[in-house]
């Protein structure tokens, strides 16, 4: 992409949307374009919505998108937005693949948004290139792409490759995005008009928790729940815990009766729980490689503690899901 940020020629922009992608996802990359088009008075992007078969496509909440065409190997412009979701398996095979590889040298930026970075890894244009995943899927995405330097970052920029880890992300890449192209006033008269503020860094980790104004609030319980968020497969006793975070056990045990209404034992447990749940829906690891993952050394004990907060062993739920 040009960094000229004066540049008056609309940015030609293809977004290819896959099935069960999110509607923020799609909304973070829509809206802000949308919007620099109002703040300038004219049309600075230009856009069209893409599918694999040229059909609308339902997202995850139940809208239907509808799609200008199907995205195919001819597909030119300056910029390629793919947004992937749940089960791409399902939605590109391997004439999608073929197809993103010959047309990405059409562009001069090719972004892959949430599930998308797994399509531009499985085509092989990020190999040797860093690039960012949703936080969900970091470790099974560098376990996948050992080529690709994997960073928790936010969204990642290398090259004309792109990725963003999640839908706020997106929302600060696009930022990224305008900023670069037509200069940092457009930027901030876009974030202004959705009461934006640009707090994150693109290099700033993606948290398991969101913790917003929390961190100002109150930094030590803040810090707790890091702690806790990099902990997961290896729980700390809440003893260590309140150590490593710089307070007494009675001090912390208060904080999150304060702030969140429940014990700090309980809040990790529900954490590493929460966890095991997106892992028994999302992918097809043994339960029991779920339950190490998540620290449960007995798999008895696991399921005991799934059923009681989820009602139904991690089994069942996963035939449920599927």
């Amino acid at each position: 992409m040009s960094s000229d940020p004066v540049s008056n020629r609309s940015v030609q922009v293809v977004v290819v949307v896959l099935p069960e992608s999110s509607i923020m996802s799609l909304a973070s990359v829509l809206d802000p374009m949308r919007a620099a088009n109002r703040v300038a008075g004219k049309a600075l992007f230009e856009w069209e919505i893409l599918s694999p078969a040229g059909q609308p496509v339902l997202l995850t909440c139940g809208v239907s998108i509808a799609a200008n065409g199907m995205f195919s190997a001819r597909t030119d412009g300056d910029v390629l937005l793919v947004i992937g979701g749940f089960n791409l398996d399902r939605y590109a095979g391997k004439s999608f693949i073929a197809s993103l590889q010959s047309c990405a040298r059409h562009f001069s930026v090719v972004a892959g948004i949430e599930s998308g970075c797994w399509l531009l890894a499985r085509s092989g244009l990020v190999n040797g290139r860093a690039a960012t995943a949703h936080w969900e899927e970091l470790e099974d995405f560098a376990l996948a792409f050992p080529d690709v330097s994997v960073r928790a970052d936010r969204f990642v920029t290398d090259g004309k490759f792109w990725t963003s880890g999640g839908a706020s992300p997106t929302f600060d890449m696009m930022l990224h995005m305008i900023r670069q192209r037509f200069g940092s006033a457009v930027a901030l008269d876009v974030a202004s008009i959705f009461v934006y503020d640009e707090t994150h860094a693109a290099t700033d980790a993606q948290p398991l928790v969101s913790l917003g104004r929390m961190e100002a609030l109150d930094p030590a319980l803040a810090r707790a729940i890091r702690l806790m968020e990099r902990t997961l497969d290896r729980p700390l006793s809440i003893v260590a815990l309140a150590l490593r975070a710089g307070q007494s056990q009675r001090k912390l045990e208060m904080r999150f009766a304060k702030a969140l209404g429940i014990s700090p034992a309980a809040y990790y447990l529900r954490l590493r729980l929460q966890s095991a749940h997106r892992l028994v829906g999302d992918t097809q690891l043994p339960v029991r490689e779920i339950a190490l993952r998540c620290g449960f050394d007995s798999l008895s004990s696991f399921s005991r503690a799934f059923k009681h907060l989820y009602g139904e062993s991690p089994l069942k739920s996963r035939r449920a899901r599927q």
